[in-house]
């Protein structure tokens, strides 16, 4: 499996990033360590979570998901030194403990090494946008944390143009590090955040691209057709959003070339991600080991120009 490298960080990762949003969420620990044991056997090498994740959960509090991947270094060691580990701060815990100021996040980082066992992360993540916060605070925080040696390299995740340009000017004037990597919603329905000024900034710039909901919170696996279906999985309820005319037309899109291919929907999807020149690699999750072997399955599957046209034409 060839690997790409993730902006200027030098950082080299599978073309998919596993999201660990599930972990503590749809799949207990137990579970949690069959599909990392499985993606690590793959020749997959990229896991993405947040210090935040899986707050949403009745009766959790984060922090779930870093903790099931700090357990799971701590019993099989040797997988830490094969594994980029991207985190993010930022996401509310307390009207107290948020944002991305100098302080939260001199605290914040602790936390998630304490909970991931290690002594670094690759990439740390700006999670949200902070208006209350300079950028040139935020920056200072990452470049102590950097010399520290607790952080290879940081990131940006849901900025628009205006904000990535305006991190990036900040950073050049006070001779700080600059966010190498972007993570932006970015898939086959949701095009109209990333598409455009954002791309051609990150493009121009050379900044790595990892896109959240590559596969629409699943809806993009064509496993929700109407709503009878949304009572599948906890995402289900969010699938209402996604069943208009243009919805429709992309899961017939898809159809297509999941046939014409031999794949599924959900690899299909993944790979027209892959094939854009702007993408270094989608973050997906997977609940069960079929699903695991997908997502390596939709990194070695090239779509032909007219099927990439295709898709591009249904989801416009």
């Amino acid at each position: 499996m060839k690997h790409r490298t993730l902006g200027r960080t030098g950082l080299e990762i599978a073309p998919l990033v596993l999201g660990g949003n599930v972990f503590g969420w749809t799949v207990d620990e137990k579970a949690s360590f069959t599909l990392l044991d499985a993606f690590v056997d793959a020749g997959l090498n990229a896991i993405d979570t947040a210090d935040i994740y899986s707050a949403w959960v009745p009766g959790h509090h984060g922090g779930e998901s870093e903790t099931i991947l700090g357990n799971w270094f701590h019993q099989r060691p040797a997988n830490r030194d094969k594994v980029v580990l991207i985190t993010k701060v930022g996401s509310a815990f307390a009207p107290d403990k948020k944002g991305l100021s100098k302080r939260w996040i001199a605290q914040a980082v602790e936390d998630s090494l304490r909970r991931l066992r290690t002594d670094h992360i690759d990439l740390y993540l700006s999670h949200w946008p902070d208006p209350e916060v300079p950028y040139e605070e935020t920056l200072g925080a990452f470049d102590a944390l950097v010399k520290a040696g607790k952080v290879k390299a940081i990131g940006a995740s849901n900025l628009d143009a205006t904000q990535l340009a305006a991190s990036l000017g900040a950073a050049k004037k006070a001779g700080l590090p600059r966010y190498e990597v972007l993570q932006p919603e970015y898939n086959l329905y949701s095009r109209e955040k990333f598409e455009g000024d954002l791309e051609a900034l990150t493009t121009r710039e050379g900044i790595g691209v990892i896109p959240y909901f590559s596969l629409a919170s699943g809806f993009l696996t064509g496993k929700y057709r109407s709503e009878a279906d949304f009572g599948q999985s906890p995402r289900g309820a969010g699938m209402a959003k996604y069943m208009n005319p243009r919805g429709k037309a992309i899961l017939a899109s898809l159809d297509q070339v999941s046939h014409d291919q031999n794949a599924s929907l959900g690899e299909v999807a993944l790979a027209w991600l892959l094939a854009k020149p702007g993408v270094t690699a989608p973050i997906a999750s997977a609940t069960n080991l079929v699903q695991m072997a997908s997502l390596a399955k939709a990194t070695t599957l090239t779509l032909t120009a007219d099927q990439v046209a295709l898709l591009d034409k249904a989801g416009a």
